[in-house]
């Protein structure tokens, strides 16, 4: 065993920030971030990102550490990611990864992503089937590759088709020897000893918090913050420009919202968000190492 590696994860606005640092300084640990929008430089009020003090009281990796501009896939958080992890450890300290991104978060307990490169003439060409025969034509070809079936594709989301199309075409594999390959990886981090643990508060608290945290990120500058961040291209990268609060106030200064529309359109896609965690969490956290209420 080379080193601990403690979870911390829970729906938005749970308030994972304030635990994890008080676990954090409790435990002799190091915080890995595990959002996919505290990865960019500048959204900063949107995300809730930790304030100048949260951030002195622990060392934090993996926020602030792109520009808007730049897309943040995976892979590219994976590398990142082991590097926080090996830096920590050689510094004799233990891990705390917190965050509610569940693929992100996912990378530490399983793998997520296969060894296949899909070449960019694989890619073009794929995305030149589909513009030409659409999601028809896409089904017709991978089940063409695919003899055995598709398993659990989903069948209806275009990007999935395409990506699973890519994967055949790179590796001239099916999809089911993909999976049997992928199911045969040895799990990430596996010479760690690993607690996770789920943060969770009645409803109607996470509710009053979600409301509460909206109206503040209004009050402390989101319209503006967001104007700076669409003069710098955040509107080039779609994962960006798609988070929660930052989509809402992009369609608000483009005059696709009234002002009273705002605030209660960010509410709801974040009641919608706490809705989708909450699934997330019952089918791929079954069984955390310690389940905790938080009240105050």
């Amino acid at each position: 065993m080379i080193g601990e590696i403690h979870i911390i994860t829970g729906v938005t606005a749970v308030g994972k920030t304030n635990y994890a640092l008080e676990y954090a300084e409790s435990h002799n640990a190091e915080i890995i971030s595990c959002d996919a929008s505290l990865v960019y430089k500048g959204m900063d009020i949107g995300t809730a990102k930790p304030s100048k003090q949260e951030l002195s009281r622990v060392p934090h990796h993996l926020i602030d550490i792109l520009d808007v501009q730049e897309s943040c896939d995976i892979v590219t958080y994976n590398q990142h990611a082991q590097k926080a992890v090996d830096t920590i450890i050689a510094r004799g300290k233990s891990i705390v990864v917190t965050g509610g991104s569940g693929f992100y978060l996912k990378s530490f307990l399983s793998p997520v992503v296969d060894l296949v490169v899909v070449p960019m003439s694989v890619r073009s060409a794929v995305s030149k089937l589909y513009a030409e025969s659409g999601l028809d034509g896409l089904l017709d070809h991978l089940n063409r590759i695919n003899k055995e079936g598709l398993g659990k594709l989903d069948c209806r989301n275009p990007r999935r088709v395409q990506r699973a199309l890519e994967r055949c075409m790179a590796s001239g594999k099916s999809l089911p020897q993909l999976h049997s390959e992928f199911e045969a990886r040895p799990k990430p981090y596996a010479s760690y000893s690993k607690r996770l643990i789920l943060l969770s508060r009645e409803p109607d608290d996470i509710r009053s918090r979600v409301e509460l945290r909206a109206a503040q990120m209004l009050r402390q500058g989101l319209i503006d913050e967001v104007e700076g961040l669409m003069a710098t291209g955040i509107q080039n990268n779609p994962s960006a420009a798609s988070a929660i609060g930052y989509r809402e106030t992009i369609k608000y200064i483009n005059g696709q919202l009234s002002t009273d529309e705002l605030l209660p359109l960010i509410i709801k896609n974040t009641m919608q968000l706490v809705k989708k965690q909450h699934t997330w969490f019952r089918s791929q956290i079954q069984k955390p190492d310690e389940s905790i209420q938080l009240t105050n």
